[in-house]
């Protein structure tokens, strides 16, 4: 969601922010600013809406300094308006702070502030934390930095800067990711952001900073301490971090000719596929190699029980991962949304795991499920896609989905990894539990086969854009499915109403008559995934429901079905594989149909209003 990036070095600040923040726009926002220390002051500017309306401000009067900080709000407290952008002041506009996350408090500190004297200009949470190190400023900003987080309750990453030192930037993260870039000697220069993607252009060296750490940045480098709240004034010595290599090419974070970069990560799937299983087939034996969980083992073996959490598509790949691991596996997985997890006080036995799916890694809901579970005694691991992410580094082992870089605020190819990724532990726990070495070589040349069936797929795509064009006006949708593909039919649905903003539902084919059957009509269209398999001939007469009552057909299927094509209104094929793997390949042409009536009807794709790519706020 909301974006930091803050650079001291030897260049000018302004461009390097502002570019920065472009990188960042993926995540989702509705304003953004930005603050440069000019030498003599602080130089703020910001503004409701997007980058390029920032950037215009600066052309008349550019801000010249050689640090700064700069931010891009998704809104939590207070309107997406300019005063309620980042950075946000003190009283006297001698500090400058951008920040992620929740003041969970803010109300009670406000009205302490305000007894002692303090004026507010904005409705966030954030400007609280401005008045909190203005009151505790004695000359040292980190000394002050640190005294105001003692007071702060909730999560946050923060990048801060003050009048008084025109070339220090101090950081601290609680809950809210936060990483440092470090330049290479002779460029002079350190970077803070919260994500890899707003300093890869100009370093792949990276610090990740941990809960209660805070460092102090300059252009020749940086301090990092730790300021946990028990602590006190206790470990005020700098805390050694490593250095990790970030792999990504810059190469990848563009849209490389594509017009948007949701469409190019649905283009990249059969990649993203193989990249996910590179390695790890074990043809001959017909099974999967995981290296994150080989210290997992035992925990595994003597599993009875699992639970995967997540949230959204993350929660919708969890729920293939339970027909997969319990098919293949035969072990009992229950999915949970993260977001209720830990409020629910669960129950978790003796030999129960616990993982949590997030793409980011930072996803706050899952990061806190994850927590919860572990505090209960559970093993728990993770299924991440950034090396280094928070989950990853908290979780006691997990599975790397190795997607790259994801710019679509809808996520394609990081749910079609997750997938993979889940039906390669079910394979591996499979063959340690019983499954022969012919049904594993089986399942091995399936999944080694669907980078070529997405393929297929993908060169349909024409067809798939005529379909849409019909229905494009529509304004409900309803998407249907049995069996493991019901999860893709509910991920079909979220893909069209996260970026086309066209109310869409998913539900089990055979719950339609349960109650939304009522819906159906001439202007409700429905999309069905019928594959062939043990349940098509019960599709087929979900299908005759819906046409008895007037209702739009779309099919997908792995057959031409002709007597199926004289009953519904579109046919859209796909190559058939194993029934456990169809929803890989079947979610593909739901992830175009949304894709191409989103662009059809004017939509932001790769912006959805309202949403965020990593949600670090509950």
């Amino acid at each position: 969601m909301c974006g930091i990036i803050g650079y001291v070095g030897a260049g000018d600040a302004a461009p390097l922010l502002l570019n920065g923040l472009r990188r960042l726009e993926y995540r989702g926002y509705d304003s953004a600013g930005l603050a440069v220390h000019t030498g003599s002051g602080l130089d703020l500017h910001k503004c409701a809406g997007r980058v390029d309306d920032l950037a215009e401000r600066l052309v008349e009067v550019p801000p010249s300094g050689k640090a700064g900080i700069a931010h891009t709000r998704w809104a939590t407290h207070g309107a997406p308006t300019r005063a309620n952008a980042h950075p946000l002041t003190d009283c006297r506009g001698d500090v400058a702070l951008v920040h992620n996350g929740v003041v969970e408090n803010c109300d009670a500190l406000r009205t302490k502030l305000s007894e002692l004297g303090h004026r507010f200009t904005s409705e966030t949470d954030t400007e609280v934390v401005a008045h909190l190190i203005e009151e505790a400023f004695e000359g040292n900003l980190e000394r002050a930095v640190a005294a105001a987080l003692t007071q702060v309750e909730g999560t946050l990453g923060l990048a801060a800067m003050s009048v008084h030192d025109p070339a220090r930037i101090v950081v601290a993260r609680r809950g809210a990711p936060l990483l440092l870039g470090i330049g290479k000697t002779d460029e002079e220069a350190t970077w803070v952001a919260s994500d890899v993607a707003a300093v890869l252009e100009h370093t792949r060296n990276i610090v990740y900073l941990e809960d209660d750490e805070m460092a102090v940045l300059t252009s020749s480098g940086h301090q990092t301490i730790d300021v946990g709240k028990d602590r006190g004034r206790v470990g005020w010595e700098p805390v050694p971090k490593e250095v990790s290599r970030v792999d990504w090419d810059l190469e990848k974070i563009e849209k490389a000719g594509y017009p948007h970069f949701m469409l190019r990560e649905i283009h990249e799937q059969p990649h993203t596929v193989r990249d996910a299983m590179r390695g790890r087939l074990l043809a001959k034996e017909g099974t999967a190699r995981l290296g994150g969980l080989d210290e997992f083992r035992p925990d595994l073996d003597g599993a009875e029980r699992i639970v995967l959490t997540g949230c959204g598509t993350s929660w919708h790949a969890a729920l293939v991962g339970e027909y997969l691991i319990e098919a293949l596996a035969r072990l009992p997985v229950e999915v949970e949304y993260a977001s209720e997890f830990r409020y629910r006080n669960p129950i978790i036995a003796p030999r129960t795991l616990v993982g949590g799916i997030s793409q980011s890694g930072e996803t706050a809901d899952t990061l806190a499920a994850v927590r919860e579970a572990g505090r209960l005694g559970a093993p728990t691991f993770g299924v991440v896609n950034v090396v280094g992410s928070t989950i990853a580094r908290e979780t006691r082992a997990g599975i790397y989905t190795h997607a790259g870089p994801e710019i679509g605020v809808a996520s394609t190819k990081a749910f079609v990894a997750q997938v993979v990724s889940l039906a390669l532990l079910g394979l591996m726990m499979a063959r340690r539990r019983g499954m022969s070495r012919e049904e594993g070589r089986g399942f091995v040349r399936a999944l080694d086969g669907l980078p070529a069936l997405i393929e297929e797929v993908l060169a349909t795509e024409d067809h798939i854009r005529r379909v849409a064009e019909e229905f494009a006006p529509a304004r409900n949708f309803l998407y249907l499915g049995r069996g493991p593909n019901f999860p893709i039919a509910l991920e079909g649905a979220l893909k069209l109403k996260e970026i086309s903003y066209i109310h869409a539902e998913g539900y089990p084919a055979a719950e339609m008559k349960h109650g939304p059957i009522a819906l159906i009509d001439e202007d409700m269209p429905v999309v069905f995934m019928a594959p062939r398999g043990a349940v098509y001939s019960k599709v087929l007469v979900n299908i005759e429901e819906v046409k008895t009552r007037g209702g739009r057909v779309i099919a997908l299927v792995t057959r031409r079905e002709a007597e199926l094509a004289r009953k519904v209104d579109h046919l859209i094929p796909v190559p058939a594989t194993l029934p456990l793997l169809q929803p890989i390949v079947n979610v593909v042409p739901l992830q175009l149909l949304a894709y191409h009536i989103a662009v059809l009807r004017g939509c932001d794709v790769d912006r959805p209003r309202n949403l965020a790519k990593t949600v670090t706020v509950e």
